[in-house]
């Protein structure tokens, strides 16, 4: 056998014992909530009528925890194809048992035992009984959630990216116009909130102007210096081919701002979606802001975990989109950085 069957060998054993390894974790949980007894009173096991079948929510709680188990070793075994995919599910291996064994321990305490503030802490079994209750109306206040945020980030990114260029390439606009972004840009959105609930006619357009300013400053501060820091050869260069103002603008000056700008769509994802929920909890007819705040008057905390758990999900789905764009546009840096 030679040197490199025998590492390939060691590598395709390790990664089994990694997806072993993941699953295992939450195995122990799985067992957790099906063999250990319901300790605390007054934990109700209703069942609820999904209409293909019926679910408590402990039952509910085991079909995540084999759905994640699925999932995390489908993926492993589809890391076989590819070396470096392996090598990363290898290195993860540690956390994903983590977090089986984490959700196992805050079952037992949290909806077993009941050990943890209540109802301040309910158990993760618990926190799917929002979903099983009214999941439709959460699947509701989910597309309300986004369809504000879609309106105010694009109207923040495409406004942040227009007013950096502005003041990044005409001085004339950079002298009236950043002295504005300087002052507007450190002041929190919310804190608009007044003067938009005056100033538009309804709270959704209100909410929309208050993300897009939130987006807007560090997107168009990081467009200029992206513009600004263009080498002079860049656009001597196309000069000497003969090149237009709007040419060297739009195929000099924008791809080279193109890293600045994504860092400051990054950030401004972070600012956008935490005005989002800002403003729903301060005067909107819906989304997952006004459930948290309705859900919080009942003292029913199992619903806030549950749409919170549904913005953690949504955020990270968003900010894995962004990564694929920025991949793409950015794929010419590929081996030229870390």
């Amino acid at each position: 056998m030679s040197e490199t069957e025998k590492t390939f060998g060691k590598k395709e054993k390790k990664l089994i014992a990694s997806i072993l390894f993941t699953m295992a974790g939450f195995l122990v949980a799985i067992l957790e909530n099906l063999l250990v007894p319901q300790f605390a009173i007054g934990v109700a096991l209703e069942v609820y009528d999904l209409k293909i079948f019926g679910l408590n929510h402990n039952e509910a709680f085991r079909l995540i925890l084999i759905c994640l188990m699925a999932a995390y070793g489908l993926s492993g075994i589809f890391s076989f194809k590819s070396k470096k995919k392996a090598e990363e599910y290898i290195q993860k291996a540690r956390f994903r048992f983590a977090m089986g064994i984490a959700l196992g321990i805050w079952d037992y305490l949290g909806t077993k035992i009941k050990v943890l503030p209540q109802p301040f802490f309910p158990g993760p079994a618990e926190i799917l009984t929002a979903f099983l209750s009214e999941g439709n109306y959460i699947f509701q206040n989910t597309l309300y959630s986004l369809r504000l945020y879609a309106g105010g980030f694009v109207g923040g990114v495409l406004l942040g990216v227009s007013t950096g260029i502005l003041i990044g390439w005409f001085p004339k606009v950079k002298y009236w116009v950043e002295p504005v972004l300087k002052i507007t840009g450190v002041i929190p959105a919310v804190a608009w909130m007044p003067f938009a609930l005056t100033l538009f006619p309804t709270p959704y357009s209100a909410a929309v102007f208050l993300i897009v300013i939130c987006a807007w400053f560090p997107i168009a501060s990081l467009t200029k210096q992206g513009i600004e820091s263009t080498p002079k050869s860049l656009f001597e260069a196309s000069e000497i081919l003969g090149s237009s103002t709007v040419y060297q603008v739009f195929h000099v000056a924008v791809p080279y701002a193109m890293p600045q700008i994504f860092t400051g769509i990054s950030t401004a994802n972070g600012f956008a979606f935490t005005t989002l929920v800002m403003a729903e909890m301060m005067g909107q007819p819906g989304g997952l802001g006004y459930y948290i705040n309705a859900s919080k008057v009942w003292s029913a905390y199992y619903k806030v975990f549950a749409a919170i758990l549904v913005m953690a999900v949504l955020f990270s789905f968003i900010t894995w989109l962004l990564n694929i764009v920025q991949r793409r546009v950015l794929r010419w840096q590929r081996g030229l950085i870390k």
